[in-house]
């Protein structure tokens, strides 16, 4: 009788202690769902704002740990000279001819086409389902500058009939004159005039930012990023007619905020 009593007590605290193991058993997030790698491989777009222009970017990444995604990112965006400002001009003394927006002293349009490979890196794990990873995101790569020569609606100089003709001129030493005498200025020509007439400038750029992720292991991707970007370039970027007042630089540092939203699987 004794060993059946001996038996149950083991018995029973041996249920006792495997109770107390499942019930004060640490588990991570990761555990409870059953998964190990929840996602593999992400897709997102890129919406950036920075002090020099707009951009748009896409992004192919894999995640290689929980703490570190690798990808691939393309991305095409305007690049403007700090100089640049759009006016307008009364044409007349009483004003009742005023002149269609245009850059003053604008030669060109410039923009970047980055291609590069980069990683993002969280400093801990999320807490929550719902909470917010921090990280960082850091790529180096290739940056191809597109220059597109900017036309200006001019006043003829010469004319014999009775009406002004309006002519589209880009910048040159010939037409210098005309091109930076502001009351001889109609206005911008459209922006697809000289788009066949396009110039490449090869460089390189870089950027590194602090990234904030909405949600753990959610489906879709929503971050914030906020950070800083360099390209450089082989040569001066001829954005601006040169001017005493007036520099153009072979490089563009730039302060930005991006919105991030995509995809995991």
């Amino acid at each position: 009788m004794k060993k059946y009593i001996a038996a149950l007590i083991f018995l029973l605290s041996g249920m006792h202690l495997m109770q107390a193991q499942e019930t004060f058993q640490p588990k991570t997030e990761v555990e409870t769902l059953g998964k190990g790698v929840v996602y593999e491989r992400e897709t997102t777009f890129d919406l950036r704002m920075h002090t020099h222009g707009l951009s748009a970017g896409l992004n192919f990444g894999k995640l290689r740990t929980y703490y570190l995604t690798r990808f691939y990112h393309f991305e095409l965006g305007e690049l403007r000279h700090h100089k640049e400002n759009r006016t307008s001009l009364d044409q007349t003394a009483g004003g009742s001819n005023v002149s269609r927006p245009f850059i003053y002293g604008k030669q060109n349009n410039f923009y970047a086409l980055r291609v590069g490979i980069g990683e993002k890196r969280y400093f801990s794990e999320k807490a929550k389902r719902k909470g917010v990873a921090v990280g960082v995101s850091y790529e180096g790569g290739f940056s191809l500058g597109i220059l597109k020569p900017y036309y200006l609606e001019l006043y003829a100089t010469e004319n014999t009939g009775p009406f002004t003709s309006i002519i589209s001129v880009k910048y040159s030493e010939d037409v210098a004159a005309s091109f930076l005498n502001p009351w001889n200025i109609h206005g911008a020509s459209t922006w697809f005039t000289g788009l066949n007439e396009l110039n490449l400038l090869p460089g390189v750029q870089t950027q590194v930012a602090v990234h904030f992720d909405w949600g753990a292991f959610d489906e879709y991707a929503k971050a914030i990023e906020v950070g800083f970007m360099l390209d450089l370039y082989l040569k001066q970027v001829p954005i601006m007619v040169d001017l005493p007042d007036v520099e153009n630089r072979p490089f563009f540092l730039n302060l930005f905020v991006n919105l991030q939203f995509g995809k995991r699987q």
